[in-house]
């Protein structure tokens, strides 16, 4: 009796087994993606059906909002795409802007400002200021909002706004913020902030919600003044580690036009969490022109149809003639962009990648460093940044165009998280995230490919282990 038991649930094991496999091949149209998921399915018994099930599942063609409620998003908050004809920006510059246009919807904002942080101190001692003299709303948006002595200060701090009739509105990362007490959020919310968790995993949906977390971190006063970049709500930006190790971090602030495209992603993202109340879009006056500086705000995200960051980023480093630099805690590029990046450095690009040498994730750092010998063969230069958690995400490319945000250079990022990066057009730009960069190299280890390869046995296995399921990651 129990032989025939077992016979049965090892029949309907193999018929779930291979329904899912047929699924992701049908669902994937990257082949080394749908490799890495049969792979786990067929050699990690249950286990691998379980991670799938939680995982695996692709959300793309789902409607964020309706197709009617985007629509009136759009026409209060993008004004129409004007000619590139006298835009004074290059051939590669417009080519560009046109992709990232048609991907989704991202508008050529001209005649901003901004302000580059380094240093988590002094992003936040100017958020906060700028959150102390707000006089009409307050939207915030982060992936993680700890409960520490920086996440109780902004409480605080935006408490007394709300009291002063400021309106305020945060959106945090459920997953993100798992750390999080929900006491600290419930007095929040009793404070008269209007917060929300953005895909609130619960049990009957966790295996509908917990692969896809909102990485975006925004902020935007007033309609005047926004900021965007890598840095979350944590001490861990602003204070060092008992190790005295600190997080170091790239997050700007911008004035002038592009504040209309953040408005535009956070009333989506916040329409899509509470559609039965509407945050409208700066219609009501157009942002002030605030500097020189030409850029767009790309998002990208698991329900688009495109995987919008990847593509801006092949393009950048297909155009890319003299130097490409990139900084990211994660690198697990997808192969087109490993071609990419090993096709640049072999026709001659400057091609310099900077990661961390600890990284937070033991994962992670195994998969980021099984890449490292297939770019340093193909004359890409590896920097290993020593002092802390380098949780920078930027890309420099040539003389003229910059792209920070959320993104990191890896899976997760281009396919399963909500994600925000701004494309910049300008120079000078440029030249100061040059500075930056070479700043940071002052504290960064080169490798060698003949260091490299003396590596211990047991770690290249382990990095080879894990870049078979890098992108499941």
């Amino acid at each position: 009796m129990y032989f025939w038991i077992n016979i049965i649930l090892l029949i309907i094991y193999f018929v779930v087994v291979i329904s899912c496999v047929v699924v992701v091949v049908s669902e994937n149209k990257n082949p080394i993606r749908a490799l890495s998921w049969t792979l786990a399915l067929l050699f990690l018994p249950v286990i691998g059906v379980i991670f799938y099930l939680f995982f695996g599942r692709s959300l793309k063609g789902k409607a964020m909002v309706s197709r009617k409620v985007r629509r009136k998003l759009l026409e209060k908050s993008r004004p129409k795409q004007h000619s590139f004809d006298n835009s004074g920006l290059n051939a590669d510059q417009i080519q560009k802007v046109k992709l990232a246009h048609n991907l989704c919807h991202a508008h050529l904002d001209r005649n901003n400002s901004l302000e580059i942080f380094t240093d988590g101190k002094s992003k936040f001692d100017s958020l906060k200021n700028d959150i102390r003299n707000a006089e009409k709303f307050i939207f915030i948006q982060y992936y993680i909002y700890d409960d520490d002595r920086l996440g109780n200060e902004i409480l605080n701090l935006l408490a007394e706004k709300v009291r002063q009739g400021v309106r305020v509105k945060v959106l945090y990362d459920h997953v993100g913020s798992f750390s999080t007490k929900n006491s600290f959020f419930h007095r929040m919310r009793e404070l008269g902030i209007d917060s929300h968790p953005f895909f609130r995993v619960t049990f009957r949906k966790l295996a509908n919600r917990i692969n896809w977390r909102n990485h975006r971190k925004i902020a935007i006063i007033d309609g005047e003044i926004g900021y965007i970049g890598g840095m979350n709500i944590a001490d861990r930006y602003v204070e060092k580690s008992p190790e005295g190790r600190l997080w170091r971090d790239t997050h700007l602030r911008v004035q002038g036009p592009i504040i209309e495209s953040m408005m535009y992603s956070f009333a989506m993202d916040w329409n899509f969490l509470r559609p039965d109340e509407e945050v409208k879009p700066l219609e009501v006056f157009k942002c002030k022109e605030r500097g020189d500086i030409d850029m767009q705000l790309v998002t990208s995200g698991p329900l688009d149809t495109w995987n919008n960051l990847v593509l801006c980023f092949q393009q950048a480093i297909a155009s890319a003639r003299k130097r490409i630099y990139i900084q990211t805690p994660y690198f697990l590029p997808t192969d087109a962009l490993l071609k990419s990046l090993q096709g640049a450095a072999l026709s001659g690009v400057d091609v310099r990648i900077m990661i961390p040498e600890k990284t937070d994730s033991i994962l992670l750092g195994f998969g980021s460093r099984s890449y490292i010998a297939d770019c340093m063969k193909a004359g890409v230069k590896i920097y290993q940044y020593q002092p802390g958690m380098l949780h920078a995400k930027t890309m420099i490319v040539d003389d003229d165009f910059v792209t920070t945000g959320s993104v990191n250079f890896d899976f997760r990022s281009f396919e399963n998280n909500f994600e925000a990066n701004l494309l910049i057009y300008s120079e000078s730009v440029n030249r100061q995230m040059r500075d930056i960069f070479f700043e940071d190299i002052k504290f960064s280890r080169k490798l060698t490919l003949s260091q490299w390869r003396k590596r211990p046995a047991s770690e290249k296995t382990m990095e080879a282990l894990v870049r078979l399921f890098s992108p499941l990651l």
